[in-house]
């Protein structure tokens, strides 16, 4: 048997063992943590910082509404997240379509682990509000925390990609 006979045979019997390795399933991508919900709140919090090039524009509000909203804020001082809620509740029954006391009252179900409230408030405020700025990042934010405590991973990505379209350029004022 001549060599070329030989490495034909050789490959012949190596082939079939050759089709049955296979390269080994790569290692699934890891869920990201899971979040405490004071956790998922500080995550929103930190993608709301507004950029000092960025235009905010502060609504003047009802002084019944915005005395509800510093109680709200004196509650969550306190770690009372339920008297924060419910002050929240009291300005929402006030002015329900406004997107700032909606966002703030959905950040405050994240805190308390509400993560189904937490993205209706969110979607609603987003549905009524500006769709960029600070206050529209704090809305995408907590739609994607929402989604994440509640396993769904995918559309939390899909929330966490429109954060980005939330900021418009400004220009440098010097």
């Amino acid at each position: 048997m001549n060599t070329v006979t030989r490495l034909a045979l050789t490959a012949a019997l190596l082939l079939p063992l050759a089709a049955c390795v296979t390269e080994p399933a790569p290692a699934p991508t890891p869920a990201p943590p899971k979040l405490t919900p004071t956790q998922a709140l500080n995550a929103v919090l930190a993608v709301a910082k507004a950029d000092d090039r960025e235009l905010a524009i502060q609504p003047v509000r009802d002084p019944e509404v915005e005395d509800l909203r510093e109680a709200s804020v004196a509650a969550q001082k306190r770690g009372d997240w339920k008297a924060s809620a419910e002050a929240l509740n009291q300005a929402l029954l006030i002015s329900p379509e406004d997107p700032a006391v909606l966002q703030e009252r959905a950040e405050v179900a994240l805190a308390l682990g509400e993560w189904d409230r937490a993205e209706t408030l969110s979607r609603k405020a987003l549905e009524l509000g500006s769709k960029t700025g600070p206050l529209c990042r704090r809305h995408w934010a907590t739609i994607e925390q929402s989604q994440l405590a509640r396993n769904q991973d995918q559309n939390a990505a899909s929330a966490h990609a429109q954060i980005a379209s939330c900021t418009v350029a400004g220009f440098d004022r010097m």
